[in-house]
């Protein structure tokens, strides 16, 4: 399916898609690409990246804009699967071009497609980005930031090897083997997040398949009676800029509160270490004051801060 949406002359016009083929792929991650040099941060989400990549996905929408010659100035995601959120987005415009119009354009072309109930993440928190949103009316109601601290030598790593509740055991993912239970999990762990606890299969899969995923640094806790998986520890490695990462640490409701979280986090921490990885990153809700808490003790401060807004209906 396209909507073109109609264009005065001298102004952008949006294309709205439900799949891009190769060449739309290529374009736009080409667009990415340059706008993460120029920025220092990835206008797009990592799920983003990969449903631009992944052909058609129900509920997700992808809007190009072009200029007056035909080439691409901007790219917007918008992701229409939540019962009871508004839609989400995700946008960004060529380095090159901005100052022109174009994310104003992409940013009325999402409210139009979202019947004007629209969420938009802003990553890293840019100035201009909080400008764009004030024109086109958006308020401040989320605060994602990224924490990071020093790694360095395992040997030397201030963080021990963990200590586990008797009866819990700690091994590594087993791709095809552990799918179906992880997920189980993870969608109890996040019930009531907005990205993680809708993970699918299909979404799995789509991480298993990047360059990146290595089951080593993939953490089960399990209870040795039953094989029960408790909790768990994603971890990711960022070759290029040498960076660790706490992808995601999750703990099943009837097992959280006894520590377990802690030393799942310790168990990453001293792997990434182990890899001679300087430093580790994680995420985290700002207004999660707990997690916040423990990752500040185990020496995180923030990075940078990524930024969500909405409409206010």
């Amino acid at each position: 399916m396209t909507n073109d949406a109609a264009a005065a002359p001298g102004t952008p016009q949006v294309r709205t898609l439900d799949a891009l083929d190769e060449r739309q792929v290529a374009d736009v991650l080409a667009l990415l690409s340059a706008a993460a040099q120029a920025d220092g941060a990835q206008a797009v989400s990592e799920q983003g990246r990969l449903a631009i990549k992944g052909g058609h996905r129900q509920g997700v929408s992808h809007l190009l804009a072009y200029d007056d010659g035909g080439v691409l100035v901007g790219y917007a995601q918008l992701e229409d699967t939540d019962p009871v959120e508004a839609p989400a987005a995700e946008l960004v415009v060529d380095p090159e071009r901005r100052g022109k119009g174009y994310g104003r354009a992409l940013g009325d072309a999402l409210l139009t497609a979202s019947g004007r109930r629209l969420r938009v993440w802003a990553h890293g928190g840019k100035s201009a980005a909080r400008h764009l949103a004030q024109v086109l009316g958006l308020s401040l109601f989320r605060e994602l930031r990224q924490l990071r601290r020093p790694l360095g030598p395992v040997e030397t790593l201030d963080i021990k090897e963990p200590s586990y509740p008797a009866g819990v055991r700690v091994r590594t993912f087993e791709p095809g083997k552990d799918d179906a239970a992880w997920l189980a999990v993870n969608a109890a762990a996040f019930a009531h997040h907005p990205e993680q606890g809708a993970l699918t299969q299909r979404d799995l899969d789509d991480r298993m398949g990047e360059d990146w995923f290595d089951p080593a640094g993939f953490f089960l806790a399990e209870r040795e009676a039953d094989g029960t998986i408790l909790g768990f520890h994603w971890t990711k490695v960022h070759q290029e800029e040498q960076l660790g990462e706490v992808y995601v640490v999750g703990i099943a409701p009837d097992a959280q509160g006894g520590g377990l979280g802690k030393a799942l986090t310790a168990t990453g921490l001293r792997h990434l270490a182990a890899q001679g990885l300087p430093t580790a990153s994680l995420y985290v809700d700002a207004d999660n004051v707990a997690a916040v808490t423990v990752y500040e003790r185990l020496g995180f401060t923030t990075y940078e801060t990524d930024l969500m807004y909405r409409t206010e209906s």
